[in-house]
């Protein structure tokens, strides 16, 4: 077994802690689903957000709403580059897995235009 990352993103709507609560839950379970993921295979979770979101700390829903408890995670402010999608949370979701996964990213809302 090793592990691979899963990349996600997606614009969040408001700076506020139910904002960045909903779109953290619409980013995780879309990923979790979309890679087909069991939860107790999850090693760890990276989260950054845009300076201009920091009403709440999206690892504490993915903690209290997705049960994530035993799951390391962190949540960091992205890099404040010029001309930068705003209002973004991102996520680096490690899993153990077979070397044969191949990790589908997820982009959401406005995010979806970080990737063609």
């Amino acid at each position: 077994m090793i592990t691979k990352g899963i990349r996600g993103a997606i614009t969040v709507d408001d700076n506020t802690a139910e904002a960045i609560r909903s779109a953290t839950l619409e980013l995780l379970n879309s990923m979790i689903s979309e890679n087909n993921l069991e939860i107790s295979n999850i090693s760890h979770i990276i989260f950054t957000l845009t300076n201009d979101l920091n009403a709440a700390f999206p690892a504490k829903f993915a903690r209290t709403e997705l049960g994530f408890s035993d799951i390391a995670m962190m949540c960091f402010h992205e890099l404040d580059v010029p001309g930068a999608l705003e209002k973004c949370l991102r996520v680096l979701l490690v899993t153990n897995c077979d070397e044969s996964f191949t990790p589908q990213f997820v982009y959401l809302k406005g995010a979806s235009s970080l990737r063609k």
